[in-house]
Order: C-alpha cells, then structure tokens, then sequence
C-alpha cells in the first residue's frame, strides 16, 4: 500500500495545534515504531508491520519561512503548485483577527475537499478557512471562544458547541489545540489497530479524551 501524503497548509497557526496531532501521526509511523519496537518499549511488540507509511508535506503558496506562536519559524517542505496529490490536509489555527485566507490558499482547499480528500482543522482554523466555502453546509466546530463570531462571519456552516470534536463526511474539526490532539486520536483509533494508537499514547504520555472531554481509557 503506497504511503498517506498528508499536507499541513503552512499558515501562521498556533503550533501545538499542528504540532500536537502530528506527533501523534509521527509515533505511528514505521519508523517511529521500528525504533520503539528495537528498544523494546512496552507494547511495541509485533506493532512494526502494523505501522503506518505516511509522508509530510509542509504546504506554503512560497517557500518562504512561516512565522508561528511563540517564536517558532519553520519553512515549507513544497508549495501549493509542486506538492503531490494530497490523501489528508491539516488546517491549524491563527489569529483570525489579523489573518486573511489567501485566494490561492482558498482554491487550493476547494479542490481538495472537492475531490473527496480528507480535511482536518484545529481551533480557529475552522473560522480561518470558511471563506472558502468549504465549510459551508456542514456540521462544524472551532475555537469555542471565537463561536459567536464564527456564526456572525459564516452563517452558511452549521457550528456547534455541543462537541470538542466533530466529523461531517471527509471533514474533520476541533476545537482548541488540545481537543485537535483529540481528534487526530480518534481517526488513529477508527481506522488502525487499537494497539498501535494506545503505543502512540504511550510514547507521549498522553491521555486522549473523547468529544464530551471525558478520558476514553479511565484510569
């Protein structure tokens, strides 16, 4: 089976709302899992050939470096022109307040989500690309403090507050940074082996919690 292309569209996001559930894509990986499983960390055993083959794609309209939160800077891996044909795109969030979702940014994710692809977006990157229309019709979340002006701005998607997490079709959001850990954990776990999730958790002594924000594996 070919590796997952998953692209990362390289706004000024917040980084742990990238960072976090690409950490936990990462310790999914072979060879993430090869290592663990040749240090023998508990639970790794036979977890290699279960792994997941998945490659990177950080996505810039340039290459140019992208400042984030905290001082971090990070420079694209591919541009919107040259990166491959993408199975899953990752949205985090920035400061709507000043950013403004480029026209080039917009079609790109149109044509995405057009063809069926796979979309996730953490905290205030749901609000960000609403402009494009993508969002439109469906059941959506975002930062929950930014909700009354994500209704105002976007009236055409259907947000809730009721859930941290939510799926409508090939659309995935969440709400704060910690809830897109959440998320990203809950598509680990609907679609690979359970133990492979839980080594992924394990390996970042990390608790994942369900959309109502209760533990799914109580102490």
């Amino acid at each position: 089976m070919p590796p997952i292309q998953f692209g990362i569209l390289m706004v000024p996001f917040q980084t742990l709302d990238v960072a976090g559930p690409l950490d936990i894509l990462s310790c999914c990986s072979k060879d993430v899992v090869q290592d663990l499983e040749s240090d023998g960390f508990p639970g790794s055993e036979g977890l290699t050939e279960k792994s997941i083959a998945i490659q990177f794609h950080h996505i810039g309209e340039t290459m140019d470096p992208v400042t984030l939160s905290a001082g971090f800077t990070t420079i694209p891996t591919t541009t919107i022109n040259e990166c491959p044909d993408l199975d899953y795109l990752l949205v985090g969030g920035p400061d709507t307040l000043t950013f403004k979702l480029s026209e080039a940014f917009a079609n790109f994710l149109r044509k995405h989500v057009k063809a069926g692809r796979g979309l996730f977006t953490t905290c205030t990157g749901a609000l960000a690309i609403s402009p494009s229309g993508v969002l439109d019709g469906k059941i959506a979340t975002t930062n929950h403090g930014v909700m009354n002006r994500a209704r105002r701005l976007h009236p055409d998607v259907k947000w809730t507050v009721e859930k941290r997490f939510i799926t409508d079709g090939n659309v995935w959001t969440a709400g704060g940074a910690c809830a897109g850990m959440d998320m990203m954990a809950h598509w680990v776990m609907k679609n690979y082996d359970i133990r492979l999730a839980k080594l992924s958790f394990a390996a970042l002594d990390y608790t994942p919690r369900d959309d109502k924000g209760n533990q799914v594996f109580p102490q």
